[in-house]
């Protein structure tokens, strides 16, 4: 894995998180993309890059680089991963995979095609409190698992004249909320569950007109969603609920969600994620990282003893690393692949099909 040599594209906060964790990771960093060649060289020089690329065939005919991350705005995903894969490099590519169910579709094709390693930073699955909860599913502690609940919820977009570019659907996407953060919720639920969403019902609503600054949005655009609440039935016949939100003042980035079982529920709170909160029917308790009895799949992702907070980009850290170690022929358990993405496509074309037309429509 040390002699592992990378590409970040995009050196915003997460191509920035993807560099440092890839150096955790033992990676060289051999170049980086971005929006401008000024911001390019900036970010070379602070981040410590060789070289500086202008496109994605400039990546791809690098013989240098060994694996691409991208972290660019959606509408570049699929254009830098079909140069990586088509080069028969490793690629690391936010979420969504694609604009589009068809994209993220062919690039799954793609990736199987080019037999590298592809993979998608659903890095919440990382947390030990996470692997925890998912071996209590997994050995029945829970019971049969009958209502999934929760929500996720920020505030970065809650004042009225907030603007990003995920705000304009041509680089974001038909779907930016959801397809944001309710993306991570649906991947991270499914995940610990081992039950798949089936079927949707779904409402959408924008607070406030963007503006960008200088004009306002094209209004003919397609807009994108402030607040998504969506229903849902799984394959087991679970039934489940999620809210997601960019608007919700005080909020940073809530991901919370409730396990309900014949036996126990399970909390898992992002915002507090040393600590599982068990509850049965006669009790209440609160199980810590690495209190025992701890499953080995949790006690495996524990990198610094009890007691010392593990956060974000340590699951970050451990994802990139696990990704490598996937590289040089392990296999690890968990590791989100092109194949989660597609799936978390399917869901928010769904979703979006849902609000749309009204109703529950199946995935």
């Amino acid at each position: 894995m040390n002699g592992l040599r990378i590409a970040v594209i995009g050196t915003g906060m997460i191509g920035r998180l993807h560099a440092r964790s890839a150096r955790s990771a033992g990676a060289t960093l051999i170049g980086v993309g971005a929006s401008d060649s000024e911001r390019g060289a900036r970010a070379a020089a602070e981040l410590g890059a060789q070289r500086v690329y202008a496109s994605p065939e400039a990546v791809a005919d690098d013989p240098d680089v060994d694996v691409v991350h991208i972290c660019t705005p959606n509408a570049l995903h699929a254009p830098y991963a079909r140069a990586a894969l088509s080069a028969g490099k490793h690629v690391v590519c936010e979420k969504p995979l694609g604009l589009d169910l068809a994209e993220a579709r062919e690039l799954r094709e793609l990736a199987a095609e080019a037999g590298t390693v592809a993979t998608v930073p659903f890095a919440y699955r990382f947390y030990p409190t996470v692997r925890e909860a998912r071996a209590r599913v997994a050995d029945g502690r829970l019971g049969d698992v009958r209502l999934i609940h929760g929500s996720y919820l920020q505030d970065w977009l809650s004042a009225p004249d907030a603007y990003n570019w995920r705000v304009d659907a041509h680089s974001n996407g038909r779907s930016r909320a959801f397809a944001d953060i309710g993306s991570h919720w649906c991947d991270l639920v499914e995940f610990v569950t081992g039950d798949r969403i089936v079927s949707v019902s779904a409402v959408m609503s924008a607070w406030h007109p963007r503006a960008n600054g200088v004009e306002q949005i094209d209004p003919a655009a397609p807009s994108t969603e402030d607040v998504a609440v969506v229903m849902f039935v799984t394959e087991t016949g679970a039934t489940g609920s999620v809210v997601v939100s960019q608007v919700s003042p005080g909020r940073k980035n809530r991901l919370w969600f409730e396990l309900d079982g014949t036996d126990a529920s399970t909390v898992f709170d992002q915002e507090n994620p040393e600590t599982l909160w068990i509850g049965r029917k006669d009790s209440a308790t609160v199980l810590h990282r690495g209190q025992e009895p701890q499953s080995q799949a949790a006690a495996a992702l524990d990198v610094v003893p009890v007691g010392h907070p593990q956060g974000f980009t340590d699951c970050f850290a451990l994802f990139v690393a696990h990704t490598y170690a996937a590289i040089a022929g392990n296999t690890p358990d968990g590791l989100p692949t092109f194949a989660d993405g597609l799936r978390s496509a399917h869901i928010v074309d769904a979703v979006l099909r849902s609000a749309s037309t009204g109703g529950f429509v199946k995935v």
